[in-house]
């Protein structure tokens, strides 16, 4: 623990004997991949609550008295929480905090998640705490975006001790690789080829798009795909989830399960994915003339 330099938030000042705060190394914050992230999560929430007419510009400042996270996790849940609407005294956000966190909780717990996070931490703006718990929300409820792997932070810890302030630096990981995020821990013979011709799998990106599954779907199945059904050549990122999606839905009308994979991952080029989508598509038609 080295004394704190001269940069240090006025605010931090005012600590109390021990008393312990955190933030984000502002060298951190410029990293592309954070950037990146805050950017995904910004624009998965206010995809996600445009029908409630909300709009979040910045994390801290935005979601810190839980009447956003209510709203993100009602939505997700598909749930009506126990809660005041509008809470201006600290006492109230904290209690809807409460509320909001509990209820994520209950929902996490049982798959294994660690909370990082706490009431005081996500009301005290800890930039941290608030990405740890969108993390986990956008993982658990498989939100339609990819988040960006190994994404680390380096965080200032000050602490005021006999007076004086002093701060350490920790190196705080906010993301590993989608398939852990994602909970696919176990290994089959996809992640073996993978592993020792990734340079040969190229080739199943061109049913990135959707529209070459869509097709095969109708000339395995034996019937015409209406055109007006799907997007012959689609441009946006959407355009092609619909086209994936679509090619989903047929594989279930035919008979198979439902992929494990999302439209989105086949998507964003996901090999690995998309492989497994083929491969089903292989064990039921590989004797079909």
């Amino acid at each position: 623990m080295a004394p704190a330099p001269a940069d240090i938030h006025p605010e931090d000042t005012q600590l109390e004997e021990n008393e312990e705060r955190t933030m984000i190394d502002p060298t951190s914050k410029e990293d592309p991949k954070f950037k990146e992230l805050v950017k995904v999560l910004l624009d998965w929430i206010n995809s996600a609550l445009v029908e409630d007419r909300i709009i979040v510009k910045q994390l801290d400042e935005d979601l810190y008295d839980g009447q956003v996270l209510q709203k993100l996790l009602e939505k997700l849940a598909d749930c009506k929480l126990n809660v005041a609407e509008v809470t201006q005294s600290e006492i109230g956000q904290k209690q809807k905090l409460q509320t909001v966190l509990e209820a994520v909780q209950d929902l996490l717990r049982p798959h294994g998640w660690a909370l990082r996070w706490t009431v005081d931490s996500i009301h005290g703006k800890n930039l941290v705490a608030i990405l740890h718990l969108l993390v986990a929300l956008a993982t658990h409820f498989r939100a339609p975006i990819r988040l960006p792997e190994h994404v680390a932070v380096q965080v200032v810890v000050v602490r005021k001790r006999e007076g004086l302030l002093h701060s350490s630096h920790v190196l705080e990981e906010l993301t590993t690789t989608t398939e852990m995020m994602m909970g696919r821990f176990e290994r089959d013979a996809f992640d073996t080829l993978f592993d020792h011709a990734p340079d040969k799998l190229n080739l199943v990106k061109k049913f990135a798009d959707g529209v070459y599954l869509v097709l095969l779907m109708g000339l395995l199945e034996d019937y015409f795909v209406p055109l007006h059904n799907f997007y012959l050549t689609p441009e946006s990122f959407d355009q092609k989830v619909h086209n994936v999606a679509f090619a989903f839905e047929l594989m279930l009308d035919g008979g198979l399960k439902k992929p494990k994979a999302r439209p989105e991952d086949v998507v964003n080029l996901d090999l690995k994915s998309t492989l497994r989508v083929l491969y089903n598509l292989f064990t039921k038609y590989k004797d079909v003339e």
